[in-house]
């Protein structure tokens, strides 16, 4: 696997963040529209258990990158 192309998942139990590093921009509109979630600088960088669902989908819906995505949990 390309060490600058990984692909992580986080999840809250109801949503799961998907990122895949090869995409980012590193725009931080992820940081900029949920800094609750979104910590550059922590190990891990997503804590999706910080926020509402509704809140982390209406953020990935603004990464201009596409590498944020997600997927609802049955």
């Amino acid at each position: 696997m390309d060490p600058k192309d990984i692909k992580k998942e986080y999840t809250n139990g109801e949503v799961t963040i998907v990122w895949q590093s090869g995409k980012c921009i590193h725009s931080a509109m992820c940081v900029k529209n949920n800094p609750d979630v979104f910590h550059p600088k922590e190990k891990p960088w997503i804590l999706p258990e910080a926020s509402t669902t509704e809140k982390i989908i209406e953020t990935i819906h603004k990464c201009p990158s596409g590498a944020l995505s997600f997927y609802l949990n049955k």
